[in-house]
């Protein structure tokens, strides 16, 4: 299947086209926060994200960012050919779970050493997460853990007529 055409780029944006693959990990110097349960879960500038193309960054943030009993070890897994083997998370704030809406990499691949104590979060499984003030939108179709931000453009793997890119 033939990919789409990137949309054009505004000022201050970058296209998730020109992410490369397998995919770039680096440290940003960007503020995250979460929230959920009516509680704000994760206030951080120690943030790294995932770049690969056709999908928004994925954030990552240390465990140790994460609320005290906000992270509670979840069934399930995932393997990704490049990452490695993922475990996943129950994201606990106020009365609220969300089951399986984190997940880490204990022991990545390896260039992806970074991403060993830190957690990504489903956006759309949350109360709210923002990047430096911006509320951010999930990733398209509730599959990958993208977060969606006005910096970047896509369109972006997840969306509708996607699964075969």
């Amino acid at each position: 299947m033939a990919h789409p055409a990137p949309h054009p780029v505004a000022p201050g944006q970058e296209s998730v086209w020109d992410y490369p693959r397998p995919p770039r990990i680096e440290a940003v110097d960007r503020r995250v926060t979460i929230e959920f349960g009516g509680q704000r879960i994760v206030d951080t500038t120690d943030v790294v994200r995932v770049l690969e193309t056709s999908h928004p960054p994925v954030y990552y943030v240390p465990m140790s960012a994460f609320a005290e009993g906000a992270l509670v070890p979840a069934r399930g897994s995932s393997f990704c050919e490049f990452k490695g083997s993922a475990r996943y998370f129950d994201v606990i704030g106020g009365a609220g779970t969300a089951p399986g809406a984190a997940w880490n990499y204990p022991t990545p691949s390896p260039g992806y050493g970074l991403l060993a104590d830190r957690v990504a979060v489903y956006a759309g499984r949350m109360d709210r997460c923002t990047v430096d003030g911006e509320e951010v939108a999930p990733q398209p179709g509730g599959f990958y853990g993208g977060w969606v931000t006005s910096d970047i453009a896509g369109p972006f793997k997840g969306e509708p007529g996607t699964m075969g890119w």
